[in-house]
């Protein structure tokens, strides 16, 4: 796994070992950051459900001004701070070990753009982004990673499903306030 482009780009990340974790695709990830229209600039991101923080750092490696990583997993908090530390980028992150409700419900801050990647067998997208509404700036954009048998409600507090970008067995679908 690498940072695709930016300030980092051919940085190589760790990743955490077993099933649980679904580092994701490179393809994936460029398609991602392709929806933002490279509008990563200055933003804050939260990388929920984080894994290894290979979102959140591509986002800072492209321009991003600072990422909160969540995960609820020990060895993922642990493979974050590492890929943060081998990066440099110690200045621009927070790294929280916590589910995703306790740290929705505890935090003050705002975010222009939020990546969830939840477990896809767990249930937990719609609830995470209801979780994550309130912290949301109202330019700001929820991307989601999920299987296509995954159906989204078109609109979520306001937050209506902007696209959805099919890349094989995944998609992406970036909501944002107001309309379409």
């Amino acid at each position: 796994m690498r940072v695709i482009t930016g300030t980092l780009k051919g940085k190589r990340l760790t990743t955490p070992e077993g099933r649980d974790v679904r580092p994701t695709p490179d393809r994936v990830k460029e398609g991602i950051f392709s929806a933002l229209h490279f509008d990563i600039e200055g933003r804050r991101v939260l990388d929920l459900f984080a894994g290894s923080g290979q979102l959140g750092i591509e986002a800072i490696s492209r321009g991003a001004e600072s990422c909160t990583f969540v995960d609820s997993s020990k060895e993922s908090v642990r493979i974050i701070k590492s890929n943060i530390e081998a990066c440099g980028l110690g200045d621009k992150t927070k790294v929280y070990q916590s589910d995703f409700d306790s740290f929705c419900a505890m935090s003050r801050d705002i975010f222009d753009y939020v990546f969830l990647d939840p477990p896809y067998s767990a249930g937990l997208l719609t609830p995470a982004i209801k979780a994550v509404l309130p912290l949301m700036n109202d330019y700001g954009a929820i991307i989601c990673e999920h299987p296509p048998e995954v159906k989204l409600e078109p609109e979520i507090g306001g937050f209506y499903i902007h696209k959805a970008y099919r890349y094989g067995k995944v998609l992406v679908t970036v909501y944002r306030k107001g309309e379409p």
